[in-house]
């Protein structure tokens, strides 16, 4: 049971990825990292990263 909860949050999260990930300039496999919870939180820290890169413009 443990496993179908560890899909469907890593679904839910993959899928907003993949609409944000192109405005920052990522590529959008990236998001199949969210399959696990620190690549997600790698995720976030990158799109931070780059949303300051883009505001210093």
């Amino acid at each position: 049971m443990g496993i179908i909860w560890w899909l469907i949050i890593g679904v839910a999260t993959i899928i907003p990825m993949l609409k944000l990930l192109p405005f920052f300039g990522i590529n959008t496999y990236w998001a199949a990292i969210c399959i696990l919870p620190i690549g997600t939180v790698g995720l976030i820290w990158w799109m931070s990263i780059k949303l300051q890169e883009l505001e210093k413009r």
